[in-house]
């Protein structure tokens, strides 16, 4: 047995059913070894190593298991960079494996030599190591495998070419041999009773109490609903953990932030008591003034704890087990004026993003094309959103309910992994449908090749649907309503406008299907037409870049700079345009909001 036989045997003994990876001649003894392997566990070929590495945090974050991505020496490993620190922010558990040159020509300048210690330092952290020699095999992989779980966070091993091709040798019972075994136990760990009964304390104090959940409540769903009936309280989320909680109750006011709604921002700007779970939400002026609310915070982790506001109390624990034990020393608030504002609030937001939708816009309004989605979408569906304006429409107007799941790129907020996280859902789970809303920016970044990968794989899935949903604008329009808000820049042309490119006929052309959708009364129907294929489908929905995702806070005479700086040099269309804006917006918000 080799060593390269040994990695793939260690990978299986793990439980590692796919790698996303690809081919490189740093590699090579590792690709022999698949072959001796009968693939197993699977090779994924992405198109690119950047778009492995999204893969792995893809399947990662909707498996719950650990994923694996792996790349050649020198520019493969540089690829990878991108995805592993989008899983390192959104504390993903990903292991890279990366090749290097061969150990006799370290330190000579030889080619595709990189420093992969010093690079990999800090994407991955908690583990990083190289293998010098077999024995130190298997714990190296063991640590790399049971630190990516237990801090939920990217490490990596180091292989050279030559390493791989050595015979293995285990350990031996011997100084300076470091044995090794596999596993880890679930574990949940909880704050002492102290601890507890102060955050009680706060909690029943309260009479207006918000609560904040993030992506580590969401195996706390049936706690988190019994502590806010208890509370009387309403729940914002964050939007990596959107689906944490159902948004169909009725106290779930929706996203938090700059893309989210206006009852989460009203929610915080009237409460008097905070609780957070499971979230290191960063944007702190969208939480409640430092001296309005007292407030408690759950993580499971003591270094993201009592960063983003002045808790009172801080609770190091397993989100569901945490709960589980305050809720006996919680006393029951009657729901009250507090939680009938927040549930009135809530359906009243819900009415104006459909009158948002039915707004006419130049050919189709993205809102609308959104909107539609929301009633159709599929019970069991894995959503995936990309970076951009399409992110707004996605914590704004999708409601997730029962099963659903969904994604995006959180805290580093990269552009591109929108489709490769889809296609590393259908991995981890083949039998229900995937669908990505990306913008065309990032659709010409990344998707179009990853639906190669899409074609390369979709037959394997005993559910083929993987619907990729282009809004496509011709601008990279997020910047573009940025520069404007921020900069009171009309726009910068040469930096925003993208090419139009026929996204639903390159997808035909490598046998998948799609159509361009071009009239709003066509988008009901193509969703209808996607939901209903036999392969994956792109749908090009040629959408106005001027639909403004307009945030939840805004006041009119912010509306009312962004409409100005449309319109720079032309002061009496501008007043005409500022005038059919604040008019358009006024229609559309309800009574009291002002």
């Amino acid at each position: 047995m080799k060593v390269s036989d040994y990695v793939l045997q260690r990978l299986r003994a793990w439980e590692v059913e796919h790698v996303f990876a690809y081919a490189g001649d740093g590699i090579n003894g590792l690709l022999a070894a698949w072959e001796r392997a009968d693939n197993q566990p699977r090779f994924i070929q992405a198109r690119h190593e950047e778009m492995a590495a999204f893969q792995a945090v893809g399947y990662a974050k909707f498996s719950g298991k650990v994923g694996v991505c792996a790349a050649t020496s020198g520019p493969g490993a540089i690829h990878l960079l991108n995805g592993l620190y989008d899983a390192k922010l959104d504390h993903v558990p990903v292991v890279a494996i990366v090749g290097q040159t061969d150990r006799s020509a370290m330190g000579g300048s030889y080619q595709q030599e990189v420093d992969l210690l010093s690079l990999y330092k800090d994407v991955a952290a908690e583990f990083c190591e190289m293998v010098t020699v077999p024995e130190q095999l298997p714990n190296v992989l063991d640590r790399a495998m049971r630190t990516a779980y237990a801090k939920r966070t990217v490490t990596a091993v180091i292989i050279p070419a030559d390493v791989q091709e050595l015979d293995y040798t285990p350990p031996r019972h011997a100084f300076k041999m470091v044995p090794s075994s596999l596993g880890l136990s679930s574990y949940a760990p909880v704050p002492g009773d102290a601890e507890l009964d102060r955050a009680a304390e706060v909690l029943n104090a309260g009479e207006k109490v918000a609560i904040l959940v993030g992506q580590g409540a969401r195996g706390a769903r049936a706690e988190v609903e019994q502590v806010t009936e208890a509370l009387g309280a309403g729940v914002a989320k964050a939007l990596l953990g959107k689906d944490a909680l159902p948004d169909d109750l009725p106290y779930v006011t929706g996203a938090i932030g700059l893309l989210g709604t206006r009852p989460s921002y009203e929610l915080m700007q009237g409460c008097d008591t905070l609780l957070v779970i499971g979230s290191s939400f960063p944007y702190s002026q969208f939480l409640p003034e430092y001296d309005q609310a007292r407030a408690v915070q759950i993580d499971i982790d003591p270094f993201m704890v009592g960063l983003r506001y002045p808790f009172e109390v801080n609770l190091v624990g397993d989100a569901r087990e945490t709960l589980a034990r305050l809720l006996p020393r919680l006393t029951r608030k009657k729901h009250g004026s507090w939680r009938k504002k927040i549930e009135k609030n809530t359906a009243r937001w819900w009415e104006v993003m459909e009158r948002r939708a039915a707004v006419e816009a130049d050919p189709i309004n993205p809102e609308h094309v959104v909107h539609a989605l929301d009633a159709v979408l599929p019970d069991d569906v894995i959503l995936t959103a990309d970076s951009g304006s399409a992110a707004n429409w996605y914590a704004r107007h999708l409601r997730l309910r029962g099963t659903m799941r969904g994604s995006l790129s959180g805290t580093l907020a990269t552009m591109g992994p929108g489709v490769p996280y889809a296609i590393g859902a259908k991995f981890a789970h083949p039998d229900r449908p995937a669908l990505a809303l990306v913008g065309d920016g990032a659709m010409q970044m990344n998707g179009m090749a990853e639906l190669i990968t899409a074609a390369k794989y979709w037959q394997d899935w005993s559910d083929p649907r993987l619907i990729v949903a282009v809004l496509n604008n011709g601008d990279l329009n997020q910047v573009t309503w940025e520069m404007r808000a921020l900069s009171g820049a009309p726009q910068f042309l040469p930096s925003q406008a993208i090419p139009d490119v026929p996204y639903a006929d390159f997808a035909r052309s490598i046998g998948l299907d799609g159509v361009r959708v071009e009239k709003p009364a066509e988008v009901a129907t193509a969703w209808q037409r996607a939901l209903a294929a036999d392969r994956p489908f792109v749908l090009d929905f040629r959408v106005d870049p001027a639909v403004p995702p307009i945030p939840p806070h805004a006041t009119l005479d912010q509306i009312e700079a962004a409409a100005a700086s449309l319109v720079k040099g032309d002061s009496d269309r501008g007043a005409v345009l500022r005038q059919g804006l604040k008019a358009k917006v006024q229609e559309m918000l309800p009574g009291g909001h002002d």
